[in-house]
């Protein structure tokens, strides 16, 4: 599927001119906007790495559109990409819509030609990692998040369902080989060694960057959990869940941008977001006015980190008792057996296999935004270099303990308790 842009005569680039007279066309996009199309209001507003995003308002309603750019935006037409992460995209929202309902925008028509998607514009939601910029509380987002991986994990895998429908999908997500390269470069690979794509705080971590590039315990984890990244096709994930793919207000929690979807290790969704929430705890200091001030929000961030695991493990661990149907480790086996405390068993270990697997994919995406290419706002918007840098070891010293000790932690309470200790070092 990886043909060259310049082949597909049917794509163009959309823009404020040209979107609403494609958009007139789609007569169930337009009875939604309502009104002529004169009337309708169109704004490009992508801010982030991948794509375009206009936002179009209309009489009736309001829609969001998405279209893929022939290179990675945040670098330019130095870097060509694939169109086809927008087919990924909706695929993604196709295959987990029925198992995590409103969690997701709605997806109102998809564009195989320009590689556009129209769906649902969520407003008034912000894109979380503003809101923890900004210091703002939203009570439910840790349990919304974990229910979330919980649900579109378990529905994916082969705990719930036949094989070959497994297989079925894992053979159409196996085409997004760019998105994957992308994880592969820039999470395990080249933040371990000299790559021209990489930045840190000079010359503040010079030191800290150097030792870790020497640590051979620390690339040797990172490239284990790289290996089971590529090898392990445990259930459908996001593939990018960071803080900047998730938009909230103070009663509602939506999953956007899945374009990375593919069939890995389900440890990687949860270790993405836990590593944005400690990555955002660790600036906390660089973003307050004053010591002390934003002290109160990292507990508040921490209380979020424990919600989001303990919500994951207890509604994953309940789907796979009550709708456990799959291939793997069929239960029927076990109660003809009449050994249900042996299943239990099962369960219990792939599940402390899963903390562990979070807290190191979490240790290499934090390293990842430190070191490598594509940092967080959360830390490149402190503006003193020495404090930016203060926060960012912090972040680096949390993640390197992580990635080379993580199968010591048992509880997400004694893993979030010891940050300050860690962080402290």
């Amino acid at each position: 599927m990886n043909t060259t842009p310049a082949a597909r005569a049917g794509y163009r680039t959309l823009d404020t001119g040209s979107l609403g007279s494609w958009l007139a066309a789609l007569p169930a996009v337009r009875e939604r906007l309502g009104g002529a199309p004169e009337r309708w209001t169109v704004r490009e507003v992508g801010d982030g790495n991948l794509n375009l995003v206009f936002l179009v308002d209309g009489p009736g309603d309001s829609i969001c559109v998405k279209q893929a750019l022939p290179y990675l935006r945040v670098a330019g037409p130095s870097w060509p990409m694939t169109l086809e992460r927008a087919y990924y995209e909706q695929s993604y929202y196709a295959a987990v819509a029925p198992h995590v309902g409103a969690a997701i925008p709605r997806v109102f028509h998809y564009d195989p030609e320009r590689y556009a998607i129209v769906m649902e514009c969520l407003t008034p939601h912000v894109i979380l990692r503003r809101g923890l910029i900004a210091g703002h509380r939203y009570a439910n987002v840790g349990r919304d998040i974990g229910d979330y991986v919980a649900r579109a994990g378990f529905f994916t895998s082969d705990l719930a369902e036949p094989f070959e429908r497994k297989f079925d999908r894992i053979a159409r997500f196996a085409g997004n080989t760019d998105l994957v390269r992308i994880s592969v470069d820039l999470i395990f690979t080249d933040p371990y060694r000299e790559h021209p794509r990489n930045r840190h705080t000079r010359p503040h971590l010079d030191c800290d960057v150097a030792t870790l590039r020497g640590d051979a315990a620390a690339k040797a984890a990172a490239a284990e959990l790289g290996r089971r990244f590529l090898g392990e096709t445990q259930a459908l994930i996001h593939g990018d869940l960071h803080s900047g793919s998730i938009m909230v207000t103070d009663a509602d929690t939506r999953v956007i941008d899945p374009e990375f979807a593919f069939y890995g290790p389900l440890g990687f969704d949860l270790g993405a977001f836990l590593g944005n929430l400690v990555l955002a705890w660790c600036a906390q200091p660089g973003l307050a006015s004053r010591a002390g001030e934003r002290d109160a929000y990292r507990d508040w961030i921490l209380e979020q980190a424990k919600a989001f695991w303990t919500v994951f493990h207890d509604r994953f661990l309940a789907l796979w008792r009550n709708e456990g149907h799959g291939d793997a480790w069929p239960a029927a086996m076990f109660r003809e057996a009449g050994d249900g405390a042996a299943l239990e068993t099962v369960r219990r270990q792939y599940l402390e296999a899963l903390f562990a697997d979070m807290l190191g994919y979490a240790a290499c995406k934090m390293i990842r935004r430190v070191v490598g290419f594509a940092h967080v706002a959360d830390l490149d918007g402190i503006a003193d270099p020495a404090l930016r840098a203060r926060c960012e070891r912090s972040a680096l010293g949390i993640a390197t303990h992580w990635l080379k000790r993580r199968q010591e932690y048992r509880s997400i309470e004694d893993t979030l308790a010891a940050l300050p200790e860690i962080s402290a070092r």
